[in-house]
């Protein structure tokens, strides 16, 4: 991507221009013209969606966050599996070096710009496992689950608002640790466990099950950074089970502490996947060693 054309991407107003895209793309005006429109440039496979028919959908956004069929991304079976949280494509995946994770060819990015510097976030995840998956305008804007877990913490860290494709991430420095995004911490028995939502341009909604929309958030006159505890009971999501949704093409980032999980050595950078197949595995059959079992506190 030349420079003049990030230099320019600088200067937009991410967040106005996406929130006010965003507010038309929950209207009912001209919504059928836009989804069919959509459907047609980015050869959407409307075969798969759980609503078929485009009248049946309040708006674009309700198109654009469309519910699949159950049969439509199977499972990948194992009791020591972790899934892919997302359709999309591999962006980059593997070891996260001491507190460095890999971005583009040649580009890295801190741990700790991605955590919004939490210092307890570092140590669970420094030396761990990563894999960041790219979501285009064409696929499927639910996340799910890669493991069982029992949700503890969410963080939100406002940003900027960047494209997040390929050619962003080769071009932007520290591209996903200056975008708006929402951390999601869980417990599971690989450890701690992250997902990391990140909010993209043009309508940059991120929701989750258990809270609704957590960006933008209506009346927030000065964004910073938010942490929200869990409530009581405990939220305890299975593998596979949805737990957010982006309103726009996006990425998210799932991170593990060190020594705890496999990833698949055929994810490499550029490989499309589908919410449901395998991720990785456990190591130890799934039991953390002493060395490795870092829990929350």
């Amino acid at each position: 991507m030349s420079r003049l054309l990030v230099f320019l991407l600088f200067l937009l107003p991410h967040h106005g221009l996406s929130r006010l895209i965003g507010k038309f793309a929950e209207t009912a005006r001209f919504k059928k013209a836009l989804i069919n429109t959509f459907i047609r440039l980015y050869k959407v496979d409307m075969s798969e969606a759980l609503l078929s028919d485009v009248d049946e959908f309040e708006h674009f956004n309700a198109f654009f966050t469309r519910e699949l069929k159950p049969e439509a991304r199977p499972l990948f079976k194992g009791e020591n599996t972790l899934v892919c949280p997302a359709d999309g494509a591999i962006s980059q995946a593997g070891p996260i070096q001491t507190d460095s994770l890999l971005q583009a060819k040649g580009r890295y990015f801190k741990l700790a710009d991605l955590l919004g510097g939490d210092a307890s976030l570092i140590e669970l995840f420094s030396a761990g496992s990563f894999a960041t998956i790219y979501l285009s305008p064409r696929d499927y804007h639910r996340v799910h689950m890669p493991l069982g877990g029992q949700l503890k913490k969410m963080i939100y860290v406002p940003g900027r608002l960047f494209p997040v494709n390929q050619r962003m991430a080769g071009s932007v420095y520290n591209l996903f640790a200056r975008n708006e995004r929402v951390i999601c911490l869980f417990q599971t028995k690989a450890g701690p466990m992250a997902l990391v939502l990140i909010g993209a341009m043009i309508i940059a909604g991120i929701e989750t099950v258990w809270s609704g929309q957590v960006c933008p958030r209506a009346g927030a006159r000065k964004l910073q950074v938010k942490s929200y505890e869990t409530c009581y009971p405990p939220i305890e999501l299975p593998a596979g089970a949805e737990m957010g949704r982006f309103k726009s093409g996006s990425t998210t980032i799932v991170l593990f502490g060190p020594g705890t999980i496999k990833l698949e050595a055929a994810l490499t950078a550029g490989t499309p996947v589908r919410m449901g197949q395998l991720l990785g595995t456990l190591r130890e059959n799934g039991v953390l060693n002493s060395s490795n079992d870092r829990k929350w506190r």
